[in-house]
């Protein structure tokens, strides 16, 4: 289990997963994208234990119809553990009674999928009025121990008390499929923004600085989100309201994480996501990093 974290000022996460992920298909026409296997865990586990180490006590899932694998992921499972008692396999017994113990787990519906915006919006009333940690379900990090994303974009929080949105450097040409700042650097890794951008023409990106999917939202976004009957795209987009917040002259930050970003959410990156994390796990690494040796391409 993660070493839970000093107290922090920010107690809960948000993580939406009402999404179809349709990029996946056809793996996800059945299952949850967050329940799709990296390596040997779910990948919504791992934005969980990323969580739990930062010092988050509740995780709030955001669901949608189809997702009910992901509450019996995180609940008991007594058949199954019953039958790992009774074949003495108690290694695994372990792992997977853990599951259930890492954090107080609370979900509510997204009836309509009406926006990501919308989604925390679903889950405001839980969270009430102070900071919340937000992590989309395909944003998956390979970090140093004791030093998660999650735990990073709390420290920038702490220290300046106002909105921060993780960020990761990419290649120009792929910087169009995301929200991408323009910011004054204000410390190591940290920017005031100027402008948010979401999904640039190709040429007109002001930086490769791009948004992951991870956020600490403050009760003054929450509000505006709540408040928003739709944005530019006719949907309710976390986006508008940082746009919202910068027209009101409010500070946004953003946070250059450390780590390898690991977005999870179209084949080839679910792909490469999984090599990598496999490289770092203690049964397979030695095998996996002997095969790709000798693979013949």
């Amino acid at each position: 289990m993660p070493k839970k974290a000093k107290k922090s000022l920010v107690r809960k996460a948000i993580l939406p997963v009402a999404g179809y992920g349709t990029r996946l298909l056809p793996a996800t026409k059945a299952q949850p994208k967050e329940m799709l296997s990296v390596v040997d865990k779910p990948a919504i586990q791992y934005l969980v234990e990323e969580a739990v180490e930062a010092g988050i006590e509740e995780i709030i899932f955001v669901t949608g119809r189809g997702k009910h694998s992901i509450e019996d992921h995180f609940d008991h499972s007594f058949e199954l553990e019953y039958n790992l008692v009774e074949k003495n396999k108690h290694h695994l017994l372990e792992e997977v009674r853990k599951i259930s113990t890492l954090a107080k787990f609370t979900y509510v519906r997204q009836p309509m999928p009406l926006g990501d915006g919308h989604a925390i919006v679903c889950a405001s009333h839980i969270v009430g009025d102070e900071p919340v940690l937000v992590m989309f379900g395909d944003s998956l990090y390979d970090y140093k121990k004791n030093n998660s994303p999650a735990k990073q974009l709390i420290e920038v929080y702490e220290k300046y008390q106002d909105a921060v949105v993780g960020l990761s450097p990419l290649d120009w040409e792929e910087v169009v499929k995301f929200g991408v700042i323009d910011g004054t650097e204000v410390g190591k890794g940290i920017y005031e923004i100027k402008k948010f951008i979401e999904k640039p023409k190709q040429g007109e990106a002001p930086t490769n600085l791009v948004a992951v999917g991870k956020y600490i939202v403050t009760p003054e976004v929450l509000e505006i989100l709540k408040n928003m009957e739709q944005g530019k795209s006719g949907e309710i987009r976390l986006a508008d309201a940082f746009d919202v917040m910068l027209s009101r002259n409010r500070p946004l930050y953003g946070y250059k994480i450390k780590g390898d970003w690991l977005d999870t959410g179209d084949k080839f990156n679910f792909l490469k996501a999984t090599i990598v994390l496999a490289l770092k796990h203690p049964e397979v690494k030695d095998k996996i990093r002997d095969y790709l040796k000798n693979l013949k391409i």
